[in-house]
């Protein structure tokens, strides 16, 4: 789970050099931080900031002493404050990467301009360590004393700067939200990180009552993963009603998926506004979560080298700054579930994540969709792509692991084929039987296709949502060029408008119900099984479920430990647009132990789930105390107190957080 001893070691090693340099402490002090001062120089001599590991900041000029009272840059670069810094986004897995730095550095490096040192602001530290305690909680390290709010940081009113605006990049700014521009007004054309965020932001303040952005997370270089959601209740789940995504820009260099997002937002707005009367009921029944860039430091590389020629590079960009394949990084449950279908009594559904997943290299953004599927009861899915144009769908992975290409279908093949043909079918040019069509291949299947019937994959989001969450998802190639010239973005929105609706509307297929107790308390986890689908759903925190289920009669059943299983037979009509409602009520079984309901096998299910440690959406975010984070015996220090051995004699033990 954690990055190589070498690896980190060798960071330091390059970073430490020669060990008589230290900060400025009594030679009888061992214990750096208890040694400097926090004086701020009234008239200070301003310089350039020459700090690797603080270029990127948004000001150029700084002062020494800085407010550690570190009298020049060797000194703070042999300091073990600055070598936390360095380090920090791998002791903590990516997590607060890099707003943790860059408020580190407003200390190390403070910003100076007109012969003056500006302290960073109080409110910017505060909210940045109730949101990051957990992941230092999470690895027994003490929050670092250089980054006491009450300490080295100001109110706004003392004159105080944000250290993290050009993460921001100005994007919290509400200026000009009451554009005179009309809500209906869309700009067909390509969006920078903070355009996007802007109108997202501008959207849902026209739309506050049935809109409003949040951040799943960040991304490796700081950005926030924003989405906006539509609902009549934004930021509630609702009782019965369904959660549906729509994912953009998974690979950077993919951008139509991140524009038609841009354009949905803006048209279920304006739409709704106008009185369109099928926005309105979409939107009154469903919670919508759009999210444009799931990978905007690779769109960042790729925006870079577009130079408006309809660039279609397939390289550049795709990956994150990390240089992960975001659609690869995911958990490899679907050979797990291969293993598990040959058993029976064994569940193949809800497969946990293994533990040897985690002591890899797991991007920021493939952990927070995890954290954000785990908070959210996501009932249907589409990821947005480039290079093709096609749908497909579960599994992406080869049942045979050496062949390349091979038909292999989830339990639910004829469910998914409907949902893909939802897109597809109004689709103008995935219908589009001339030779010149894009993707022209795929059209004697209906533009449809079984991912691994296509080519063999593993890590995918898509098997990932299915195998581990109740979500169904599949994944819609937008068009053989992967970053589309301005001109043809209209064309693009045209072509994909009626299919992105349509595709929404699919949520509310199948049945929906919720199973209580007898005195119509919700059951939680409840299991509801489908005869002859060898895939279960369970039920949400309020008991309530919904189940994607083609038309034909299907027996349906509902079952939880400690209770009787209720068996339901169900019809589907042909045409039927709106979820059946089935509800079930089940009894308590015989208190006996031996009349309880066996469980089936579960082959580790209940086994720790580090996203559980740093879920941002947990009530009780911080609070989860497991054998990790108890006071270490016998004097033993925590795994990465042998990352700073290297440094001088004035160890931090300031970072340890049991003494």
């Amino acid at each position: 789970m954690w990055p190589p001893f070498p690896l980190l070691l060798g960071l330091l090693g390059s970073l430490t050099g020669l060990t008589a340099a230290g900060p400025s402490c009594k030679p009888d002090q061992d214990t750096i931080g208890e040694c400097h001062s926090s004086s701020t120089a009234e008239n200070a001599k301003c310089a350039n900031l020459e700090l690797l590991y603080c270029n990127d900041v948004s000001y150029n000029k700084t002062s020494y002493p800085n407010l550690l009272d570190q009298k020049s840059r060797e000194v703070v670069e042999f300091s073990s404050e600055y070598i936390l810094l360095s380090v920090i986004h791998n002791l903590l897995q990516g997590e607060c990467n890099p707003d943790l730095r860059f408020l580190g550095c407003s200390i190390l490096a403070p910003r100076c301009e007109g012969g003056r040192v500006m302290r960073p602001c109080r409110h910017v530290c505060e909210s940045l360590r109730k949101s990051c305690q957990p992941a230092f909680d999470g690895i027994d390290m003490a929050w670092p004393y250089f980054l006491d709010c009450d300490r080295f940081f100001v109110s706004q009113e003392e004159g105080c700067y944000n250290p993290l605006e050009k993460l921001r990049g100005g994007i919290d700014d509400t200026d000009g939200l009451s554009s005179n521009i009309s809500s209906t007004f869309i700009q067909f054309t390509h969006h920078s990180y903070p355009q996007m965020v802007r109108v997202l932001k501008k959207t849902a303040s026209r739309c506050s009552h049935i809109a409003r952005t949040y951040s799943i997370g960040r991304s490796f270089d700081g950005k926030d993963l924003l989405v906006i959601e539509f609902s009549d209740r934004p930021g509630h789940h609702e009782l019965l009603e369904p959660e549906f995504k729509y994912i953009g820009n998974i690979h950077g260099n993919e951008v139509t998926g991140k524009e038609m997002l841009i354009y949905l937002a803006q048209y279920l707005c304006s739409e709704y506004l106008l009185g369109n009367p099928r926005v309105q009921h979409l939107i009154n029944n469903t919670r919508i979560h759009l999210l444009p860039s799931m990978n905007p430091d690779g769109y960042d590389v790729a925006a870079a080298e577009f130079h408006g020629a309809g660039y279609n590079g397939w390289t550049n960009g795709r990956q994150n700054s990390q240089h992960l394949d975001l659609n690869r990084d995911f958990p490899d449950l679907t050979s797990e579930y291969y293993r598990l279908a040959s058993t029976r009594g064994v569940r193949t559904d809800h497969i946990p994540i293994s533990q040897y997943y985690w002591w890899g290299k797991v991007a920021p953004e493939t952990k927070a969709i995890m954290k954000w599927m785990k908070a959210i009861p996501f009932v249907l899915s589409a990821s947005l792509h480039g290079g093709d144009l096609v749908v497909s769908y579960p599994f992406d992975f080869s049942k045979h692991p050496l062949e390349e290409k091979m038909f292999s279908p989830t339990p639910d093949e004829k469910m998914f084929r409907l949902l893909s043909r939802a897109y597809a079918n109004v689709h103008p040019m995935m219908m589009d039987a001339s030779e010149n069509r894009c993707g022209g291949n795929f059209l004697k299947r209906g533009s449809i296709i079984n991912g691994a019937d296509w080519y063999s994959f593993t890590g995918g989001m898509s098997d990932f949502n299915y195998l581990h969450t109740n979500c169904f998802e599949i994944t819609v190639e937008l068009g053989c060029v992967k970053f589309p010239p301005e001109e043809a973005l209209y064309t693009l929105w045209q072509h994909n408008k009626e299919s992105l609706l349509n595709f929404m509307e699919m949520v509310h297929r199948g049945i929906k119900g919720t199973v209580t107790d007898k005195f119509g308390k919700p059951i939680k986890n409840a299991r509801i099984l489908v005869r002859g689908i060898r895939h279960d759903i369970t039920t949400a925190a309020d008991g309530d479920y919904w189940r994607l289920l083609p038309p034909g009669t299907h027996i349906v059943i509902a079952q939880a430990p400690g209770y009787t299983k209720m068996i339901k037979k169900v019809t589907i009509p042909l045409r039927m647009k709106r979820a059946g409602r089935v509800d079930f009520i089940l009894h308590p079984l015989d208190l006996h132990p031996k009349k309880f309901m066996k469980g089936p096998r579960r082959n580790g299910y209940k086994r720790h789930d580090p996203l559980e440690d740093f879920d941002p959406h947990a009530e009780n975010n911080g609070d989860f105390l497991d054998e990790r984070k108890r006071p270490l015996q016998d004097g033993n220090k925590p795994w990465w107190w042998s990352y700073f051995t290297s440094l001088n004699h004035h160890k931090p033990t300031w970072l340890l957080k049991y003494q």
